[in-house]
């Protein structure tokens, strides 16, 4: 395998995109730590670890905690093992066939970014081809997975998230438009949709109510991590909303998708009968995450510019919301 190796070993590459949390990584002028050597020389756990960032973990951990609770919700309790097992097994191979991919399309703008120029594909450390050829083998695998273990929905809905993923947002949409994760947002959105399948074989209202939390969450998520990386996606030619837009737009823009974000997160629970356990949370958390974004919305109002907006405290906190307001929905129906 012709690749080239770091000698401080490999960095998993996060697509922010996707809403991953993390720290700025610190600018580098060069890499001069490249090794040219031959592959020989390469360890099989280096080579491992450049094929596991290519599926971006921590963008599949964000997926995971969508997917897991609405598997509670759709038993009425406790889900079997041997279900959610299968469920997170074929749905990380199915997340990180669609990073793979991405990471092939976007090798060009990953190495001129300061924040992905530590990909694999950006160092060189796994060939273009291979990387292409392991994320469709991953598709194909998790989709076989889906469609022999667990069920043709299931399996059925893992397909459109990669194919949504690669072609309409990361083909279409990426370069093209300021919209891009507002509609390319859906593909973050299926893991409800698959969880809910695998345990019931079909889809109903409740998770399309949870499918509709987690897309209006994307785009206020995405954006305030996009104003601190505003450069980054300028340099890439990348029309993020805070590219193309001024301050003020994208904090009105993101604010009035967290007022909608709150409204259907609270549509759950005469939806699905939710009981106060789910009312309480949803509700607090409502609340504080609202509070957040007026404290956005003011700042910008009284002149506050760039990184004295702080808006990745925004950022932070919305992953807290999602990560907490599905919490309840795993926690509620054991409760009820």
């Amino acid at each position: 395998m012709t690749v080239l190796s770091n000698k401080r070993g490999v960095e998993v590459g996060l697509d922010l995109d996707e809403g991953a949390s993390v720290a700025p990584l610190v600018p580098v002028a060069a890499e001069p730590d490249l090794d040219l050597a031959p592959a020989a020389r390469r360890t099989f756990g280096a080579s491992l670890r450049a094929y596991v960032a290519l599926t971006k973990p921590r963008v599949i951990e964000l997926l995971l905690i969508t997917t897991i609770p609405v598997m509670f919700l759709a038993s009425g309790g406790v889900p079997e093992l041997s279900t959610v097992l299968l469920t997170l097994a074929f749905g990380t191979m199915s997340a990180g066939a669609a990073n793979a991919i991405n990471c092939y399309i976007d090798r060009d703008i990953d190495a001129k970014m300061r924040r992905t120029r530590r990909r694999p594909l950006a160092r060189h450390q796994v060939t273009p081809a291979r990387a292409l050829i392991f994320g469709v083998g991953l598709a194909a695998l998790s989709t076989a997975g889906f469609l022999l273990a667990v069920n043709p929905v299931a399996a059925g809905g893992s397909l459109f998230a990669i194919l949504f993923y690669v072609f309409v947002y990361s083909l279409l949409l990426k370069r093209r438009t300021s919209q891009n994760v507002v509609w390319g947002g859906i593909a973050g959105c299926m893991p409800v949709l698959i969880g809910w399948a695998s345990v019931t074989g079909g889809v109903a209202w409740t998770p399309l109510v949870l499918f509709g939390v987690v897309f209006l969450w994307t785009p206020p998520h995405t954006w305030t991590l996009a104003m601190r990386y505003r450069d980054d996606y300028a340099l890439a030619k990348v029309p993020m909303l805070p590219v193309v837009a001024t301050e003020r737009r994208v904090v009105t823009e993101s604010l009035a998708y967290t007022y909608a974000t709150v409204a259907c997160s609270l549509l759950l629970w005469p939806v699905a009968g939710m009981g106060p356990v789910y009312a309480a949370v949803a509700a607090v958390l409502g609340l504080v995450f609202l509070a957040e974004g007026h404290r956005l919305l003011r700042a910008v109002r009284a002149g506050v510019t760039g990184v004295h907006l702080r808006p990745m405290r925004f950022f932070h906190l919305s992953n807290v919301y999602l990560a907490l307001l599905f919490t309840a929905v795993a926690v509620d129906p054991i409760l009820s």
